[in-house]
């Protein structure tokens, strides 16, 4: 057996999204109720579920050799860790998760200055009084344990929080004052594992796979035997993540052709590739896409 990996997979919200980014990228991990050390079928790594908020520290530390976690996060605790690879999905969607600072709707709050003096709830302490710092605004933040958005008007005057969607903020009446923070997930490593060559192939070959499952994910293959004298008019109709592979057949007269295309695109592009003369398309599923 090789170098051990101690690789941290974020508990919670992210956890199963963590899980089946994997899968795709090929390693198959599996979680035990009772256990904080999940199984993977790589006998170079050994997990670990840590809280994506504590996640960093660990990194950094060297507790754990490659984690991941959000941006939001390593910026939350100075973490001094290397960035291998951004990975943009979330529990949600693939967009970005924002730190929001937010007021009732009913507030008299319309700019960030307006919250000198106030009391400001949330979870990420650090960031919210760096970003009062940058707008020269003191303000009390205090710490939330949870859900932060019921707090005001009572509790606290405004909060910071992070949303996918703003569909809570709105169901708690809340409205956005200014945009604290943009995060998305991100592969990061201790230092010192980093700069072992060993530990270094290890997390790149990781971070490739990983990078290779997320490409491919909305996106499918095509191939299909097309005339030569057809060529053109088919390879128009092709949008193409790079310019499509032609390969010509035993028959002169035929070639065929490969490709890689949005799924969202094929149900409209195969009806116009077998009237431009597209014979014997396939489609097909993707697990990776490596460029």
């Amino acid at each position: 057996m090789g170098t051990l990996l101690r690789l941290g997979i974020p508990a919670g919200s992210l956890q199963e999204a963590t899980a089946e980014l994997f899968r795709r990228a090929g390693y198959k991990i599996t979680f035990n109720a009772r256990s904080y050390f999940p199984a993977i079928d790589d006998d170079e790594i050994e997990c670990m579920l840590i809280r994506a908020q504590e996640m960093a520290r660990y990194v950094q530390d060297g507790v754990l050799d490659v984690g991941l976690t959000g941006h939001d996060w390593i910026v939350e605790n100075g973490a001094d860790v290397h960035e291998v690879a951004e990975l943009v999905f979330s529990k949600v969607s693939r967009r970005p998760v924002r730190w929001v600072l937010c007021v009732p709707e009913s507030s008299s709050v319309q700019s960030v200055a307006d919250l000198a003096g106030k009391r400001i709830a949330t979870e990420a302490v650090g960031l919210t009084n760096s970003f009062l710092a940058r707008h020269g605004v003191e303000a009390k933040v205090e710490f939330s344990w949870g859900a932060t958005e019921v707090k005001p008007p009572k509790l606290a005057d405004a909060i910071v929080e992070v949303t996918e969607t703003g569909s809570s903020l709105r169901a708690n009446h809340l409205r956005i004052v200014a945009e604290v923070l943009t995060s998305t997930p991100r592969l990061i490593a201790n230092r010192q594992s980093y700069a072992d060559p060993a530990q270094r192939q290890k997390i790149d070959d990781l971070a490739l796979m990983l990078k290779g499952a997320m490409a491919a994910e909305g996106k499918v293959g095509l191939m299909m035997n097309v005339p030569r004298e057809r060529l053109n008019q088919v390879l128009t109709l092709l949008p193409a993540l790079q310019r499509p592979t032609v390969a010509s057949l035993a028959d002169e007269h035929w070639v065929d052709v490969s490709t890689v295309v949005d799924e969202t695109v094929v149900r409209k592009i195969i009806p116009r590739l077998k009237s431009a003369g597209a014979r014997g398309i396939v489609e097909y599923p993707l697990n990776k896409v490596i460029d």
